[in-house]
């Protein structure tokens, strides 16, 4: 068992430091590994989470999401009780943490969400040594094995040069997905203006101003036909919403960790289904697993059986915690669709 968790209605718990962790309900005290509304809700006492993050909720939440909101730098440490707490990068999205939590010589991390692969909106994953690792598995099965975000982006821009007379739709997370994708985009020499669901618009002016530079972007706003050629980014959710039938034959991409699996693709109305995740994929889960030396394994939301038997079998004990409430980002999004 770890030394400093335990789970009770309102998720991970911290006795010792009296605060829960990405908890489901709103608690006195609070710690948040990232933005994302599955594990950011307002209403707490007290939020400790980077500034990043904190500026996120106050955008999507407004600025008294909170009692009080304090910001933790990474690898900067808080004493609550005999508990020593820092946040190290998740490299999961903008300001996306991992909670390392140290007293009597051992040591516990919870990842929060977090992906290997880089990325150049967010700082890049840092595994950290522990006695017990919380880990999620949202792609914790051996079938997911996710490209390099790279290919995904150049299968992209061949379409868009093979359909030059058709709209670019593709279907991104309002948060940290979105803004991937233009930086991707900029990386592979793409400097023409790319068009934005109106749901999409105060998150990446919010990166921008946190200086992640994603090149010229516009509202669709009221255009439809005129974008022919070019590429609109909106939320998943719009791709097949009367919202799409504005555009020039639109081909109808989707970039996510489960475009791997064809029927996710299909129900998501994907044409062009793009492998790109902010999740670890089962070879990313697996390393970081041994990179941390954890004995002991906590796995959270996703194929929770599949990993906790990966890591019996390589000698750790492990467990599923079979928490609630955590999913998909446009599924605990949805609601915050604010404009066409």
């Amino acid at each position: 068992m770890s030394a400093h968790l335990t789970l009770t209605a309102a998720g991970l718990y911290c006795p010792q430091a009296g605060i829960h962790i990405d908890p489901v309900r709103p608690v006195a005290r609070a710690v948040i590994t990232h933005g994302h509304a599955d594990h950011a809700r307002a209403g707490h006492g007290a939020v400790l989470a980077t500034a990043e993050t904190l500026a996120i909720m106050a955008a999507r939440y407004g600025a008294g999401f909170c009692g009080t909101a304090q910001a933790l730098g990474y690898g900067e440490t808080l004493t609550l009780g005999v508990v020593r707490l820092s946040l190290h990068p998740a490299g999961h999205v903008l300001g996306s943490a991992q909670v390392l939590l140290e007293s009597a010589g051992r040591r516990t991390v919870v990842s929060g969400d977090y992906k290997r692969q880089p990325d150049p909106t967010c700082a890049p994953f840092e595994p950290v040594a522990c006695d017990t690792f919380v880990t999620e598995a949202t792609f914790g099965l051996p079938v997911f094995r996710h490209p390099p975000a790279s290919e995904e982006i150049a299968r992209l821009l061949a379409s868009q040069a093979l359909f030059s007379d058709r709209t670019h739709l593709v279907g991104a997370y309002a948060l940290g997905k979105a803004q991937r994708l233009l930086a991707e985009l900029r990386a592979a020499g793409y400097d023409r203006t790319v068009y934005l669901h109106g749901a999409l618009e105060a998150l990446t002016a919010l990166y921008e101003a946190h200086g992640i530079a994603l090149g010229p972007v516009a509202p669709v706003g009221a255009r439809g036909r005129e974008l022919a050629g070019e590429i609109v980014l909106c939320p998943p959710g719009q791709l097949t919403d009367r919202w799409a039938r504005r555009f020039a034959d639109p081909v109808t991409a989707m970039a996510s960790g489960w475009m791997r699996a064809r029927a996710r693709a299909r129900q998501r109305g994907a044409e062009l289904p793009l492998i790109v995740s902010d999740h670890a994929d089962w070879d990313g889960l697996c390393r970081t697993v041994l990179e941390t030396g954890a004995e002991e394994i906590w796995v959270t939301h996703g194929a929770e059986e599949a990993l906790v038997h990966w890591c019996e079998s390589v000698g750790r004990k492990a467990r599923p915690l079979n928490m609630i409430a955590y999913g998909e980002e446009d599924d605990a999004d949805s609601a915050r669709i604010e404009a066409p």
